[in-house]
């Protein structure tokens, strides 16, 4: 995020400004180390200076200085400083450039609705002179800098908005599929004079890169904010905490983001409410997660949350086989994910974001060949099935374990005893033929007994043996969007009783869910690849004959 160089390399200056011009020097502050450089555009272009910074922001959030791309989202929770730093930009553009904003909200009723307070602050803490503070707007230099209005109610006076460098949308989860139309045409460049491919600019080199902002706290991922501009890249954003293409630029701002969070004062309330509120609220309300409810979850967050290091917490060892699962995809917007567990220890977790189902099979390989695994086993339902031949030869000379998951099969090792944990009684206890519908719900209903043991046994002491225990290594660097995926999974109903999960498919279609490659590669895991004859190549099918004559 902080990578100055690659910025300079992608980024043309935000404006023209004459040699000489006094201009902003932003500062940025990391929460660990403290204040790391500051920059300030020099000619037309930013770089580091040894100026003393005007304006004081969280490091996280100079991409958001030095970007022109059409979409900056700006997304968190409670406490990040989000709402301040887009004020203070826009302030010092305005200051520096003349650069205009228009302040948009999807309702408001009267000014004290929009961020005029906000601003009206922060022009005297950050000393700029120059701006004149009016009931309905904000000037600078004798010019309209700070317009305010709400969407719904002024829908033609959007349309017609001219002039403006920055559309900026507080409250953005609030705003509707209507509104989000109405505003992202509207914010345009001015138009220009002559022909195609011989326009003559009638503007300023001000208004060369019109933006429009967002800034919220994520409410439903099924809201039309989150659709457009949350859900498209939420592997990203989860695992990474900001995304970047063309078009967009999208940070996560939490409140440990913020260098200055100490000195809020929202310190006491927030550990107040991680005590008192439920896990699904606290990080709705401070870490900026989605306030989805999610009837029959498979997995509670709290349970997820006690799994995480419980083998440090509690004093058990990483011992047993070494386990790998690949959970394959082809292009077209679903992730590849890979695991793997040592004995009760998941011990690392990845995705591949890109590429085609042979190389994402390629990454999986080496991965398990690299980590020196004992068995592999990989989702064989639809495409998986095209790898047979290719894990065959990656393995041929490895002493790993293959074994090939169905989960729509019937499940393993079906007249057995389900056991929720090993001390369970087996009288009166059911088959797997008689509880789960299929292997991806059996092994789905392992991950999550292992997880609520784990946390019974983390939380309030229960004796559980540690084969049927699971803990999750605190430095796996997608942890976050792991424990999304499986805190955010519902169990589906089934009318003869069984234990049953929506497929890929419907969760995409029903609840709006993108596919959870990272917890199906987790569930897979569970599956006891221990059975499977080991250093055996995959058999592969013989080739057909073409039917002749004589046969």
């Amino acid at each position: 995020m902080n990578n100055l160089a690659k910025r300079l390399e992608d980024l043309e200056a935000k404006t023209t400004v004459a040699s000489g011009d006094t201009y902003t020097v932003f500062g940025f502050v990391d929460p660990k180390v403290g204040f790391t450089h500051a920059i300030s555009n020099k000619g037309g272009a930013w770089q580091e200076t040894d100026e003393e910074p005007d304006v004081f922001l969280a490091a996280k959030l100079e991409p958001a200085v030095t970007t022109n791309k059409r979409f900056v989202i700006l997304i968190g929770g409670r406490g990040s400083s989000k709402s301040v730093a887009a004020a203070d930009i826009c302030l010092a553009d305005a200051k520096d450039t003349g650069a205009k904003t228009f302040y948009l909200r999807e309702y408001q009723s009267s000014i004290k609705d929009s961020v005029h307070s906000l601003l009206k602050e922060e022009i005297p803490r950050l000393e700029f002179d120059g701006f004149d503070v009016q009931q309905n707007t904000i000037r600078y230099n004798n010019q309209d800098v700070c317009s305010f209005a709400g969407i719904a109610r002024n829908p033609d006076s959007i349309k017609s908005a001219h002039g403006f460098k920055r559309f900026q949308v507080e409250e953005a989860q609030f705003i509707s599929e209507e509104s989000l139309r109405t505003l992202t045409p509207s914010a345009r460049k001015k138009p220009k004079k002559g022909l195609p491919s011989k326009l003559e600019e009638v503007v300023d080199d001000n208004l060369k890169n019109v933006s429009i902002w967002f800034v919220a706290n994520p409410a439903s991922s099924e809201d039309p904010f989150s659709q457009r501009f949350i859900m498209p890249f939420l592997s990203h954003i989860e695992r990474d905490g900001y995304y970047e293409d063309d078009l967009h630029l999208i940070i996560k701002m939490d409140y440990d983001d913020n260098p200055w969070f100490e000195e809020s004062g929202l310190e006491a309330e927030r550990k107040w409410d991680e005590e008192h509120l439920s896990p699904a609220m606290y990080d709705h309300v401070w870490k900026g997660q989605f306030n989805d409810s999610v009837d029959n979850a498979l997995i509670m967050r709290e349970w997820f949350d006690a799994c995480v290091d419980a083998h440090i917490r509690k004093d058990f060892k990483a011992l047993g086989m070494k386990l790998a699962a690949h959970d394959p995809s082809d292009q077209g917007g679903d992730a590849k994910g890979y695991a793997e567990r040592h004995g009760s220890v998941v011990t690392f977790v990845a995705e591949m974001p890109s590429g085609d189902v042979n190389e994402g099979g390629d990454w999986a390989a080496e991965l398990a060949k690299a980590h020196k695994v004992d068995a592999f086993t990989w989702d064989c339902d639809g495409m998986g099935v095209a790898l047979n031949r290719q894990f065959g030869q990656a393995f041929h000379d490895k002493k790993i374990a293959l074994a090939q998951f169905k989960g729509s099969e019937t499940p393993d090792q079906p007249e057995s005893f389900y056991n929720p944990t090993s001390l369970s009684a087996i009288q009166n206890q059911k088959t797997w033929r008689e509880v789960c519908i299929n292997q991806r719900a059996q092994h789905y209903l392992k991950l999550r007994d292992r997880i609520y043991n784990t946390y019974r046994f983390v939380v309030f002491g229960d004796h559980s043996n540690v084969e049927d225990l699971i803990s999750f290594e605190s430095n796996i660097e997608c942890l976050d969007k792991l424990k999304s995926e499986l805190c955010r999974m519902p169990i589906k109903p089934n009318s003869n009783g069984k234990f049953s999960l929506y497929t890929k498919d419907e969760m995409r279609g029903k609840f709006g869910l993108p596919s959870p490659n990272l917890a199906d590669s987790v569930m897979m895991l569970m599956k006891n690849i221990a059975a499977v004859q080991t250093h055996t190549p995959i058999r592969m099918p013989k080739p057909i004959r073409p039917m002749g004559r004589g046969r």
